[in-house]
């Protein structure tokens, strides 16, 4: 059995540069709607959450992040599959979801945006009476 080595400073081809000469990578993302909210789920693996910046602005959600330099001390690292760099994703939200109430976590590498929709979007039941 053969291990293919690579230099630790290699980072996929198609990933973009930073202005800091890092990688920037679109994290995977789930998402999850139940009881009137919408639910992001992003992976981001070695970001802390003073390292996350969100904004929205004209319903485009713009979510960032700076991971940190995971180096062993007094290791070489000899093989690396996981490269360093920033994460970025841009999500257009609908006009239902109220942007007052949007709200963020990050907990292990994952970073939870929950985006509740508005009071006017909700469902409304109908009474239904008899004749």
């Amino acid at each position: 059995m053969t291990t293919e080595m690579t230099a630790p400073d290699k980072r996929p081809a198609d990933a973009p540069e930073t202005a800091r000469g890092g990688r920037i990578y679109r994290p995977l993302a789930d998402i999850v709607e139940r009881d009137g909210t919408v639910t992001l789920l992003l992976e981001m693996p070695g970001v802390a959450a003073p390292d996350v910046e969100i904004a929205l602005e004209n319903r485009v959600l713009t979510i960032s992040g700076h991971a940190g330099t995971a180096r062993p001390e007094r290791l070489q690292l000899v093989h690396a599959e996981y490269g360093e760099g920033d994460y970025e994703r841009a999500f257009t939200l609908s006009e239902d979801i109220d942007p007052d109430r949007i709200a963020a976590e990050m907990k292990d590498g994952l970073l939870r945006v929950t985006l509740p929709r508005a009071e006017a979007a909700q469902p409304k039941k109908i009474a239904v009476r008899s004749a």
